[in-house]
Formats: C-alpha cells, sequence, structure tokens
C-alpha cells in the first residue's frame, strides 16, 4: 500500500494529456500544498485495480469502477472527465463484417467504456490490454474491433474506420440526450481525515482552475518537458475535450449522469449497490466546513 508518512499523500493519475494537465500545476509549484504529494502515472486499468486494493490515498479512476470502491474511498468533485457529444469510438479494419460473437480488444474490465460496450454488445468477446495495444491488436487480426480511449481517438490508422460512437451507445442506454457521457474522476480513501480530504479535494480543485487560466503556458511546459505523447495542436483539441470547464467542479447534471450510469450498471446486475438515488452520501461532505467555521 503505497501511503506516506509525515502528512503525506501518494496520489495517481493516468499519463493521458487531461490527467497531466489538471495535476501538474501542483508539480510545478503553482499551487501549493500543506501535505507533500508523491504522484505516480499508471494507465486507466492500473488505476482501477489499484483501488481495488487500496494502494493510493488519491486516485484516478474510471468511474464504471466507483460503486466497486465506494465503502472505501469517496468521489471527488473535481478533475472529471466527461464527453458531451463525443467519448470513445468502437474502431474496425476497413471492410470488416464483424459477427455476432466478435472479438473486442478493451482497454479493461473496469473502465466506463468497457462496462457500455458490453452492455450494448452481450456477445461479443473481450481482450483486456493497454489502451495503447488496442489499435495494434486490430490492425494485426488478433481482435475484430477495439474501443479507442484518450488520444487515440484524435489520430488512428487510416486503416481504421469508426464502427460506432459510445457517446451514441450512451443516449441509447441511457434513454438521455441531455446527459453527458461520464469516463472518468478522482477518489480519495476514507481513512483520511475529513478536514484533510476536505482540503486536498480543494487543492485538486485548484490545481485545475490555474491550470486553466494559464492554459497555454501549462500546455507549453508540458510539451518542452515531454510529458505528454501528442503535438501543440492535438494537445490543444485533446484539453478542449476532457480537461475543460466541465472538469473543475461537479454540477448537477454530471451528477445526474453519474446516477443514470449507476443506475444502468445496477438494473444489470453489474453492481451490487444501486447508487443511482443516494450519490451525494459519497462525496466528501464540504458542509462540514462551512459549518466548523460558522
Amino acid at each position: 500500500m503505497q501511503t506516506m508518512k509525515n502528512n503525506a499523500y501518494t496520489i495517481a493519475h493516468s499519463p493521458d494529456a487531461d490527467d497531466i494537465f489538471m495535476y501538474y500545476a501542483i508539480k510545478f509549484g503553482w499551487v501549493s500544498s500543506p501535505y507533500p504529494l508523491q504522484n505516480f502515472a499508471l494507465d486507466i486499468e492500473s488505476l482501477n485495480q489499484s483501488c481495488l486494493s487500496g494502494e493510493y490515498d488519491i486516485c484516478a479512476i474510471s468511474f464504471g469502477l466507483y460503486p466497486h470502491i465506494c465503502e472505501s474511498y469517496a468521489l471527488l468533485r473535481t478533475a472529471m472527465s466527461f464527453g458531451n457529444g463525443y467519448g470513445p469510438k468502437v474502431i474496425k479494419k476497413k471492410q470488416t463484417q464483424l459477427k455476432r460473437n466478435f472479438k473486442v480488444a478493451l482497454s479493461g474490465k473496469y473502465t466506463t467504456n468497457a462496462l457500455l460496450f458490453l452492455l450494448k454488445y452481450p456477445n461479443a468477446r473481450p481482450v483486456f490490454m493497454n489502451f495503447m495495444e488496442i489499435q495494434k491488436a486490430v490492425l494485426s487480426g488478433e481482435c475484430d474491433a477495439g474501443v479507442l480511449i484518450h488520444e487515440e481517438i484524435l489520430n488512428f490508422s487510416s486503416e481504421l474506420v469508426v464502427e460506432a460512437f459510445l457517446w451514441d451507445i450512451w443516449q441509447e442506454l441511457s434513454g438521455e440526450n441531455a446527459l453527458p457521457l461520464p469516463l472518468g474522476g478522482m477518489a480519495l480513501r476514507r481513512s483520511i481525515p475529513l478536514n484533510r480530504a476536505i482540503n486536498l479535494e480543494q487543492i485538486l480543485t485548484r490545481a485545475i482552475e490555474i491550470g486553466l487560466k494559464y492554459k497555454k503556458t501549462l500546455s507549453q511546459m508540458l510539451l518542452q518537458n515531454h510529458l505528454v505523447r501528442v503535438n501543440e495542436n492535438e494537445l490543444s483539441q485533446y484539453l478542449d475535450l476532457y480537461a475543460n470547464k466541465d472538469s473543475v467542479t461537479m454540477s448537477e447534471v454530471q451528477k445526474n449522469a453519474l446516477e443514470k450510469l449507476y443506475e444502468i450498471g445496477y438494473n444489470a446486475r453489474i453492481y451490487n449497490r444501486d447508487l443511482s438515488k443516494n450519490l451525494e452520501k459519497y462525496l466528501i461532505p464540504i458542509e462540514y466546513e462551512k459549518i466548523r467555521n460558522s
């Protein structure tokens, strides 16, 4: 378990551009913290798995994982990625006709995209792998199709075509056309004292606010330090999608979208508890600070 001493905390995030952007104002010293933070960068499914074993104090997760860890981690109201008319893409090779039980490359068992994809295509045979290997698996014929996530959605091989958009699958499964597509967020270990948990959430929120305020400068620093895998134009495009004003603080619409996701998962018997009507219970109770300071 990666728990630090001397009031320090571990924080894990993915190496994709939106997570890097949302955290690195802290790393670069633009946002101060009374608690030293040691960060780790891992692919999203490794992060999901690490939360199941309680490895990190604060961790980026797929929203689809959260009901499995809700007793040990609180869901944060910040550092979120939602799709709004866009999201992961189901791709295949040109001219490929997918059979009913086609083999599909997915970025992890607990990812949100895997949850929604397998509800739409229950007969598909999933193969779980690092998201950066999915294109290669489809191009080589190892898999018939794959779901591209992160920066892979921006620039993929001309030998591949889009079979379906996860946004459309989300709209079909949710029965809604006004709810954003929940993808990923952050979770914080419940054993952290409440006053510190509130403070840590505020620090992460401030990092995104500062990052967005100085987006051009921060983006250039990320590029110059080779911290992202995309070029300048792709970085700007990607951040507009997944690290934007909607990433700062969870809105009521975003909360409604999460509740709908958890309702779908519970009704499909993927989750053994229904978070759809009491999600607020699983967030950090920020009203505590108002009472304490009144």
